[in-house]
């Protein structure tokens, strides 16, 4: 087997054998087969794509790349969520406890952010201490306790996935259906669980910037998780708003713990109770769809879930208690308060935009090398579709960084106050395991 006959074989758009993509693989982890060799590869797949059975052994072959878990002796059912990632997605913190509180255990692999999303692992990081190398005894013992658990990626866990995906970022071909989807069901794969919750994000603030691709997107995940016999459920969700108040890390956690305990905002309420809705009447734990919203919105009425986050964190080491008492322990030298310069409906120029904004306060980065400051961040004191008087507060920013009047005018540049309301969706399609 070479590579000339494989890469004759996809650009010719003939179907590859399960043991040419295992060697394609296998070769490019071990480094015997060079980047330029990959490239091309991963070029043709970008204008030729992969059948359903192609994009099945690719991720196949990804996952058998590294590590996988064997959670046998932790009592279930599993249920795993994965967001595409967006401005202000804290959802896993919130989904997580609310399944974990009717006995289902939620297994999850996280990631960090770059650019202008956050990843879950940087927001727990903002508890001092939490750990997201824990072994897989702790993970399992976590489980068996509190009933949900959050780890990062390390480098044994598809190691596959993050060579390719270091490639597709310098050669113009992460925008590929088969890679984005082999790449998101690859790491969720590893994990026993029993159904799998996706949130594709559709919208400038997200990858997937229209309802066409996210629906192709979802539907090719769903039949990979097929292919390994696991319950797959996808919602496609509106990014071209950002998802609830607050923007950051730390700030999400404290959003993400008032909304357990009954006081978040309404958006964000709706995705997180849906989501776990779903996964939940996936595990049979209610006949419906509106039968689990009805309970969970009481349940997050009652704040008997909320404790869940709290332990979980603490489990891994981290301090909760930076988190409760918020305002000592997240302080910042800049406060800015972005006033309306007229009256009307508040309309953001673009979600990434606002994304763009809190990275640049300091809390996301750049690059992988850069320092997040975890009390920087943006609080939406009006949101897409709220009216605001004129000089009332829109946004207040939050800073270590002397660029107040830089940060003020980039802030300005993304609002839009308008005469005409415009009602967004949440929630634009779901498309469930059947």
């Amino acid at each position: 087997m070479n590579f000339s006959t494989i890469i004759n074989k996809k650009k010719n758009n003939q179907e590859l054998l399960e043991s040419e993509i295992n060697w394609l693989i296998n070769n490019f982890v071990t480094e015997l087969l060079p980047d330029y060799q990959m490239a091309s590869f991963l070029m043709a797949v970008w204008f030729n794509g992969m059948t359903k059975q192609e994009t099945y052994y690719l991720t196949k072959a990804m996952i058998n790349s590294g590590t996988t878990f064997d959670l046998s002796d932790v009592k279930g059912p599993f249920a795993d969520k994965h967001s595409t990632g967006g401005v202000g997605d804290k959802t896993s913190l919130i989904y997580a406890p609310l399944v974990a509180f009717f006995g289902v255990k939620v297994s999850k692999l996280s990631g960090r952010g770059l650019g202008q999303t956050g990843g879950t692992i940087d927001k727990l990081e903002s508890c001092t201490g939490w750990n997201e190398n824990i072994s897989e005894q702790k993970f399992k013992e976590i489980l068996n306790t509190v009933g949900m658990s959050i780890m990062g990626q390390s480098d044994n866990i598809v190691p596959a996935d993050k060579k390719l995906y270091a490639l597709r970022d310098v050669t113009g071909s992460v925008d590929s259906i088969p890679l984005i989807a082999s790449s998101i069901m690859s790491k969720k794969l590893v994990l026993p669980a029993d159904s799998i919750e996706l949130d594709v994000k559709v919208g400038s603030g997200a990858f997937m910037k229209n309802i066409d691709q996210a629906e192709l997107l979802a539907k090719t995940m769903i039949d990979i998780g097929k292919q390994f016999n696991r319950k797959v459920s996808v919602m496609l969700t509106n990014m071209d708003k950002p998802l609830g108040r607050a923007i950051g890390n730390a700030i999400e956690v404290k959003e993400a713990w008032e909304t357990l305990n009954g006081n978040g905002p309404e958006d964000l309420k709706e995705l997180c109770v849906t989501a776990a809705s779903i996964s939940l009447v996936s595990n049979n734990i209610f006949n419906d769809i509106n039968e689990a919203q009805t309970e969970l919105f009481k349940l997050l009425d009652s704040k008997k879930a909320a404790h869940l986050l709290k332990d979980f964190i603490e489990a891994q080491n981290g301090d909760f208690s930076k988190i409760i008492d918020y305002n000592n322990n997240f302080k910042t030298n800049h406060i800015i308060e972005i006033k309306a310069k007229s009256e009307g409906y508040v309309k953001f120029k673009s979600a990434d935009s606002l994304g763009y904004l809190s990275m640049h306060l300091g809390a996301g980065r750049e690059t992988k090398d850069d320092k997040i400051d975890f009390a920087a961040g943006i609080y939406l004191n009006k949101t897409s579709g709220e009216y605001v008087k004129e000089n009332q507060t829109i946004m207040t920013l939050y800073t270590n960084i002397n660029k107040v009047e830089e940060f003020k005018n980039e802030a300005l540049e993304i609002i839009e106050i308008t005469n005409k309301y415009n009602k967004e969706e949440v929630i634009l399609k779901l498309i469930l395991n059947d």
